[in-house]
């Protein structure tokens, strides 16, 4: 799988159409310039979301009511497909060869894993961080499951309405119980299949990691929030049961306190928890490594690997782990990196692809440019 090409019209700063290798591409340029919002853009063409905002208004170039984006995906043998994105106010549009498509089909068409110091949050931040990176790999592997969550979601949404309207006095814990029985009986289902998802992904993760693709002692593990409350192979049952004992407790909380939305996946280097006792090192290299087996997960499913993009690479990484980095991903990936310092990635010439980027204008640097920057000509 190679993104081919991609064409914006009022995305940010940027402007253009830019053919892109399907190797490495390194883009340069001061900062400021749109170095990010390239790799953005891509984001977004293959998720349908940014990794930047929640709100798809905020991309839109100032002064401009809408933007679109749309790109050129190889895969395989198969035709060339045409994706496009549609962005006007806080709403969006996919479309495949012109074609509008939901959101559920459009996802699974081009897949990215990103590396950015926001997406350190998987290893530092909070569990909601870890959810969403086991949820976007699941969806990797069967995009259906991206509504499933989204099912999930609204029905979590639903009955907190209902918890708050009880604790607010609005209705009484009788009435509670029968208005709030059919949202649980379709949470003990989706939870199921959210469990079972995200477990089952991190069991291939962790294999993926035994491997020893840059894991150094990194190990694992998938959370429930059940954990240590009964049987979690029979799930359902179990969710049923804490469901009926907590509904007293969730009414006086507003809030919903039983499910996969209150679960976690647990990150180890060494047996100490890399979230309150790794360095930044080494919460950098577990997040590389997570990002290496969630790789080597999708092709074992796919047989194609996905694309990789990594922001201000210089910056987070040191240079040996940047060389081991781009040492393992030539010949597997179709990968996109951005740095401020184009004469880091000298060593690369033979094998990448430059893009100088400018005021939101990528330039791809000529044959002839790169052999007499490498000379020190230029």
């Amino acid at each position: 799988m190679f993104l081919k090409s991609i064409a914006v019209e009022n995305f940010r700063n940027l402007s253009g159409t830019v053919d892109w290798a399907p190797g490495l591409n390194v883009l340069y340029g001061n900062n400021g310039q749109g170095k990010t919002n390239w790799l953005e853009s891509i984001q977004l063409l293959a998720h349908a979301k940014s990794f930047r905002t929640h709100h798809l208004h905020e991309s839109v170039a100032f002064g401009e009511s809408s933007a679109s984006l749309s790109g050129i995906v190889h895969r395989g043998d198969a035709i060339d497909r045409q994706l496009s994105i549609a962005i006007q106010r806080n709403t969006r549009q996919t479309f495949i060869n012109g074609k509008r498509e939901p959101v559920a089909r459009y996802l699974g068409q081009l897949h990215a894993i990103w590396f950015t110091a926001d997406e350190l949050e998987v290893v530092r931040g909070g569990p909601d961080a870890r959810r969403n990176f086991l949820d976007r790999g699941v969806t990797s592997l069967h995009p259906p499951y991206a509504q499933t969550i989204s099912d999930y979601q609204k029905v979590i949404k639903q009955k907190k309405r209902l918890l708050e309207q009880a604790l607010d006095g609005q209705i009484n814990l009788d009435e509670l119980r029968d208005l709030i029985s059919p949202w649980n009986l379709q949470l003990v289902s989706l939870s199921a299949q959210v469990h079972r998802a995200r477990s089952r992904y991190v069991q291939l993760l962790a294999e993926a990691i035994e491997q020893n693709l840059f894991g150094d002692a990194l190990s694992i593990r998938y959370l429930s929030a059940l954990e240590s409350k009964g049987d979690l192979a029979n799930y359902e049952q179990l969710m049923t049961e804490r469901l009926r004992l907590r509904l007293d407790a969730e009414m006086y909380a507003g809030a919903c306190l039983i499910g996969p939305h209150r679960d976690d996946l647990e990150v180890r280097f060494r047996d100490r928890n890399l979230r309150s006792f790794g360095s930044s090192g080494q919460q950098r290299s577990a997040l590389i490594t997570l990002d290496l087996a969630a790789i080597s997960v999708y092709y074992f499913k796919h047989q194609e690997y996905p694309i990789f993009l990594i922001d201000d690479v210089d910056a987070e990484l040191d240079g040996a782990r940047i060389e081991r980095l781009l040492e393992y991903l030539d010949g597997r990936t179709q990968t996109f990196v951005t740095t401020s310092k184009r004469n880091y990635f000298e060593r690369f010439n033979q094998r990448a692809s430059f893009y100088e980027v400018r005021e939101g204008l990528a330039t791809e640097e000529t044959a002839f440019t790169t052999t007499m920057r490498a000379s020190n000509v230029v």
